[in-house]
């Protein structure tokens, strides 16, 4: 464990509060914390029980780790006018939780004698208790100068984390795979429970738990090699019914429909699990629906259109 120092933090956000929380745990003193809206306010209260509600400027003389978690572009803002108004000092560590931002954003914290880190935890949060145990074994994404190296692993074992390094001018790519991967999994999933229920199915997140645990499992272990379905089979009639219907029943859904049919469908051409003329005939219909164009006429029968303006 790090040497018990005490902690302000500037932005008691879902993950501020929550990685304050977890600090204190591990037997650190929270001293500190800064929260604008009401919905940090109640962060403080569930999360930090008795820890004073400051102004971003108090909770930084207070603490000797100060823990900024302020959205990313706000982030430099913030390290300005900390720095500039005497806030950060000579000694204290200055940490901060951007995946995009590295080190270049702490200049003006260094410049005034400032410990440096950039620690991002590779999870997302609901900013309430349900986080706590998810950050067991969660890998932080961290850059930092050679000297705060070591006090930069004791931190993330006191978070219950691993620790992976990120060079400084590959912070922005390491953020985008995270970003990629998650936030664009939870619109995906999104629409595929609103096509299913489309379809009437009283419990979407249930009949694609396991479909998607299992999918993502895979993917993980195997990468593209687990992919599965009409592209990867060549199922062209298949594709274009997709195309018809999604067109019909949710056409915001088919730009990432074809999107991500045009990423797949590329690789498995280059790995040869697909013959050229089958991949030109689904490439031409993703063009047709794409451009406009009606794939094939859709099935007979009723259909639900998505009313997304609720």
């Amino acid at each position: 464990m790090t040497q018990p120092l005490t902690v302000g933090v500037v932005g008691a956000g879902r993950v501020g509060a929550v990685l304050a929380a977890t600090l204190r745990s591990a037997g650190h003193d929270v001293v500190a914390a800064a929260g604008e809206s009401d919905a940090s306010r109640r962060r403080i209260t569930e999360l930090l029980p008795g820890v004073p509600v400051t102004k971003p400027s108090d909770a930084a003389r207070r603490s000797d780790l100060l823990l900024l978690t302020v959205p990313d572009d706000m982030l430099g803002n913030v390290v300005a006018m900390l720095s500039a108004s005497g806030a950060i000092r000579a000694g204290q560590v200055v940490v901060h939780t951007s995946g995009r931002h590295g080190l270049a954003v702490l200049a003006p914290a260094a410049a005034v004698g400032a410990r440096t880190i950039a620690l991002h935890p590779a999870m997302t949060f609901t900013g309430t208790e349900v986080d706590l145990p998810r950050l067991v074994g969660c890998v932080f994404g961290v850059t930092a100068p050679p000297a705060e190296r070591a006090l930069t692993e004791s931190l993330v074992a006191d978070l219950g984390g691993r620790t992976t390094w990120v060079a400084e001018e590959l912070r922005t790519l390491y953020h985008a795979g995270l970003a990629h991967g998650a936030n664009h999994l939870v619109t995906l999933v999104t629409q595929a429970m609103e096509l299913l229920s489309a379809t009437g199915a009283e419990d979407p997140a249930a009949t694609l738990r396991p479909l998607l645990t299992a999918a993502l499992d895979n993917a993980l272990a195997d990468g593209d090699a687990a992919l599965t379905g009409p592209i990867v089979r060549g199922d062209v009639e298949t594709v274009r019914a997709h195309l018809a219907d999604i067109r019909l029943t949710a056409p915001h859904t088919l730009p990432s429909y074809v999107a991500m049919a045009r990423a797949t469908l590329d690789r498995v051409v280059t790995d040869g699990r697909l013959l050229p003329i089958r991949a030109a005939s689904i490439a031409a219909a993703l063009d047709a629906a794409e451009s406009g164009a009606q794939p094939v006429a859709p099935p007979a029968g009723p259909r639900t259109r998505l009313d997304r303006s609720r």
